[in-house]
């Protein structure tokens, strides 16, 4: 691991290979002497990286790219154990739209605010599942390196029907208790075809806040480099339980399929690592 400070970050030649990208990081140079800023994004779950990207003018989008140059920004605050973001992918059967109209009618629940921000009849969906072990509800992560897919399974057998008997007898008496058929999956090739475009390289914002007088203020104190992508090593994560997939949708919106890992685990799928500090 490397600790970069000022300029020297220029020199290093596997990092820095055109004029766009020693401009991005004087920006960032200048962003960590900054102190103190208001964040003017509060109320957003990322709220630290979208005031990342306003300052530098990057607008926001969920393209399959990387946000400036050859560089995916992500982001976090300091004290924050949420997941990472890798991407977001929907599963095959695409042309199905899968979640939406399968998983979501025949697996959904009552959403927890029906009745109150939405509808009564207001459904949910929202599973975050790895390889490890299965959820309460009976769905798990599954790689199957021989046909190099990844799928999401399903056996009642590992319902807390404790918790989740009303949703038990409703999958029961509606679509059954069998595996999910057909299985929402991803086949290797177009995972990677993602993480070349678009995670290929990824600089890691981390911000500190404070609230002062009912404002929230943050400052940035890190800026981190994870250089050289290993799709062998994203796989492994994957088998390992690193890495999670994550369905969130209502009946209302698909926030959309994410692929996510524990931030403590992101330099495992990365060559090198580089600190702007």
């Amino acid at each position: 691991m490397k600790i970069v400070q000022d300029n020297e970050i220029s020199k290093n030649k596997d990092i820095l290979i055109d004029q766009e990208e020693l401009e991005f990081f004087d920006k960032l140079k200048k962003i960590l002497s900054m102190g103190w800023i208001e964040n003017t994004r509060v109320g957003n779950h990322g709220s630290v990286g979208n005031m990342l990207e306003d300052i530098l003018g990057i607008p926001e989008n969920n393209l399959p790219l990387p946000d400036i140059s050859k560089w995916e920004l992500k982001s976090r605050k300091v004290n924050s154990t949420a997941l990472t973001t890798l991407f977001h992918t929907e599963p095959y059967p695409r042309n199905e739209r899968f979640v939406p109209r399968m998983l979501l009618p025949n697996y959904g629940w009552r959403h927890a605010e029906a009745g109150i921000k939405y509808p009564e009849t207001e459904m949910s969906f929202r599973q975050t599942i790895n390889s490890l072990s299965r959820s309460d509800r009976g769905f798990k992560v599954e790689v199957d390196r021989e046909n190099e897919k990844v799928f999401i399974s399903f056996d009642s057998d590992y319902i807390d029907k404790e918790r989740h008997e009303e949703w038990y007898n409703f999958v029961k008496d509606g679509i059954g208790l069998n595996d999910l058929s057909p299985q929402p999956s991803w086949n290797f090739n177009d995972l990677f075809l993602i993480t070349k475009n678009k995670l290929s390289n990824v600089c890691y914002a981390h911000a500190s806040t404070k609230v002062v007088d009912g404002i929230e203020y943050c400052k940035y104190d890190l800026f981190e480099f994870f250089i050289g992508f290993s799709e062998e090593s994203f796989i492994n994560a994957l088998e390992e339980g690193y890495i999670y997939v994550d369905f969130d949708a209502r009946t209302g919106h698909n926030h959309g399929t994410k692929f996510r890992i524990r931030r403590n685990k992101l330099l495992s799928l990365y060559r090198e690592e580089v600190k702007l500090i």
